[in-house]
């Protein structure tokens, strides 16, 4: 590790000032200018390589029935340190991360009350990160945040992608336009969903990615969010400012605050290079450090699952349709009739179970076991679940003990239906019987409106209930994996038992209408910044009606890109979600998947832009096998790559899935091929995507005898 700190302290004797201090990137490209206008408040600009990214900006904080900091401080002190270390993640894309950044520390008072707000800045090669923080004082306590008035000044009407700025839900398609159009897009971009809530009609959610006509591209987002409400963005479409809008509680209440305490980070990433965006770890670097001491149980999961066969409508959910209401407790089902569709009954797990043996997965996921699913969603009922007991046909310990035979892992599944006051009452029981019958992963759900009735998804209340969840289940070495939960913002760095997130427009989409061709080559760039997401990839069957006749969803991908999902979409956590029988009619394809590392020792982004196409290359960790995936928009297009991340002096088998050339996402999804070919650090691919496509290419080092027939790349 190395730390050099050094100090400055400024003082100022008047208050109009342009500048009051600059500082720099470690790299030099970016520098940051913070100022005090006139009126005492506070300011910073941001420039690239010597021009503006963001304009002069204002920052402060509006409070509820006290004086507001946001106008009529003096600068007391600055002071500025440099950090520069390397750190190690439990999991993740790379086995290190280096942690490089320049940090100006403005020490500010309101002289009429002595009240002191601190803001800290943190500038990284690839950006601005920075946050209020408000220091023990007498005479700043206990306060209300009425609204945080950050803004970010863009330079011009950029073309962004953006979703909705929504209090309940992030599942949209992502629309892309300029800043000025977003108004007018606005009402289309809203697709229904289970619960939801726009405040604007230019409102947009982080992280937000943005292109200037000249080339940058420019991300805004949030890192280390507890114990506040979530950020939106709001547009003055006049003046291209966005201004930070957080979310309310139930009484319009934004966050309540107890000094000491701090803000969320905001962030601003900067680069003519998209692939930086992608590379970045500043979201990680702007959070605390782990705090588990013991992580031996934390590892990275493939699995499959009783789920798309119920997403598609298939089966059910549900063990009856005789009852018009359950209550937990009195409904006696051993004296209902079957409805013949539900999924989670015993003999079909063991199947699931046979299948993940069978195929080298470590652990299956099974939706719908417990009692409560005949009336569990939109009545806004509290006591819904109990998360112990099972439906008659579901042996808990009898499949416990089946998996456990065959050396597969059980994942439990939790879906609150937003009843967050129920869920943490049983919190502690549902951890113990997952430790009893050996289930180490929880995939959480909070679909619906939550209850308390008026809270929402991404207010203060509910962020404290998701982080409470994953530190509880720490104490029971419980891994988390939490959907319809708030956006991660790198906390799995410190919590790296929250181990996934859904928290988007997921496979399940692809379900219920559909997902644009291109959603997948905007995600990393939007809500892979803040971290993983468990997409659910590997779908092979698109035609949704063979499954459901009553169902005509289309999903709009390739097998070749649902192959490359799994590199371009990073997560530790990654499901082969279409059912075992259609896996089996592409033995061969279906090889990918079960090869494909969930560890990595090292990310390289090869080719990267925003809503066109994304193409990586991990190597797995602790091996020399290599893995590359590329993910195609909406026009076919040819990817040109280098191997030239492979060591130099040794030859490789890599083995390439892609799409034929009339392939398309929608006319023909299940047209690919697979070759072999030898390749070294001088080979290179030029390979055809087609619309929605992509290719997938699994790499080993090669052993003479396996490669003397193999035509060289």
């Amino acid at each position: 590790m190395k730390k050099i700190i050094s100090l400055s302290l400024l003082f100022f004797a008047a208050a109009n000032l342009a500048v009051a201090q600059s500082f720099e990137s470690p790299n030099g490209d970016l520098k940051m200018e913070f100022s005090l206008l006139e009126d005492g408040t506070p300011a910073y600009k941001l420039l690239f390589d010597g021009e503006e990214v963001i304009k002069t900006s204002k920052l402060g904080i509006a409070l509820k029935e006290q004086e507001d900091l946001l106008a009529n401080f003096e600068v007391e002190s600055t002071s500025e340190s440099t950090f520069d270390e390397i750190w190690k993640p439990v999991w993740g894309e790379s086995k290190e991360i280096k942690d490089h950044h320049n940090e100006l520390e403005v020490n500010l008072v309101q002289k009429e009350n002595g009240r002191k707000l601190i803001l800290r800045f943190r500038l990284f090669n690839e950006g601005l990160g920075f946050r209020y923080e408000f220091p023990e004082q007498e005479n700043l306590v206990y306060f209300v945040i009425e609204d945080e008035r950050t803004q970010f000044a863009m330079t011009g009407d950029h073309t962004a992608f953006w979703i909705p700025g929504d209090y309940d839900s992030q599942e949209y398609d992502y629309t892309e336009s300029k800043l000025s159009e977003i108004e007018a897009k606005f009402d289309n971009s809203v697709q229904p969903n289970a619960s939801q809530e726009q405040f604007s009609k230019t409102g947009v959610q982080t992280s937000l990615m943005m292109k200037t006509e000249d080339g940058l591209y420019i991300n805004l987002h949030e890192a280390a969010l507890v114990e506040y409400s979530l950020m939106n963005l709001n547009l003055d479409d006049e003046n291209m400012i966005f201004e930070s809008w957080l979310t309310p509680n139930a009484v319009g209440n934004k966050v309540y605050m107890q000094t000491p305490a701090v803000s969320p980070w905001r962030t601003i990433m900067v680069s003519d290079d998209a692939r930086d965006i992608l590379a970045s770890d500043m979201n990680l670097n702007l959070n605390e450090p782990n705090k588990l001491e013991d992580t031996s149980w934390i590892q990275p999961v493939k699995y499959i699952g009783v789920w798309w066969e119920m997403i598609t409508g298939k089966s059910s959910w549900a063990y009856t349709d005789e009852l018009p209401s359950v209550k937990l407790g009195d409904t006696d089902y051993t004296q209902t009739e079957p409805n013949g569709k539900h999924a989670a009954n015993t003999e079909h797990v063991k199947q699931y179970i046979d299948f993940a043996a069978e195929h080298g997965f470590d652990a299956v996921l099974v939706e719908g076991w417990n009692e409560g699913w005949e009336d569990w969603f939109g009545q806004s009922k509290d006591y819904v679940f109990d998360f112990v007991t099972p439906y008659p046909d579901f042996d808990v310990e009898g499949i416990q003990k089946y998996a456990e035979s065959k050396g597969v892992k059980m994942i439990m599944h939790h879906e609150t239906s937003g009843a967050i006051r129920n869920y943490e009452r049983h919190l502690d029981t549902a951890y113990q019987f997952m430790n009893k019958y050996g289930y180490p992963a929880v995939k959480s759900g909070y679909v619906g409106d939550i209850i308390p009735r008026g809270e929402h998804h991404y207010g203060q209340w509910a962020i404290n209930h998701y982080l409470y969840a994953v530190k509880k289940a720490a104490d029971y070495k419980v891994m988390v994996n939490a959907h319809e939960a708030v956006r991660p913002t790198g906390l799995r760095r410190t919590y790296p038992n929250l181990i996934g997130n859904e928290s988007a427009r997921g496979t399940e989409f692809q379900a219920f209408g559909g997902s644009k061709p291109n959603h997948v080559t905007i995600l990393p760039f939007t809500r892979l910044i803040g971290g993983p997401m468990d997409y659910t990839p590997g779908i092979f069957e698109m035609d949704i009606s063979k499954l459901n006749p009553d169902n005509n969803s289309h999903v709009n991908s390739t097998i070749a890109n649902q192959l490359a999902l799994y590199v371009t979409m990073y997560s530790p956590l990654q499901m082969a979600a279409d059912l075992p029988e259609n896996y089996m009619k592409f033995p061969d394809a279906f090889q990918f998947i079960k090869d494909v590392a969930l560890d990595w020792d090292k990310s390289i982004y090869l080719e990267a832009e925003p809503g066109d196409y994304i193409t990586v290359a991990r190597k797995a960790k602790g091996t020399n096998d290599w893995f590359v995936g590329n993910v195609n928009g909406n026009d076919a297009r040819t990817s040109n790559i280098k191997f030239d991340f492979l060591e130099k002096g040794k030859d490789y088998i890599a083995t390439i899935y892609s799409d034929v050339e009339d392939a398309h996402y929608k006319t023909n999804p299940q047209a690919y091929e697979i070759s072999k070919y030898k390749v070294n650090s001088r080979s290179k691919l030029s390979q055809l995507s087609v619309p929605g496509g992509g290719y997938a290419i699994s790499i080993e080092e090669a052993e003479n005898s396996k490669i003397k027939d193999l035509k060289k790349l």
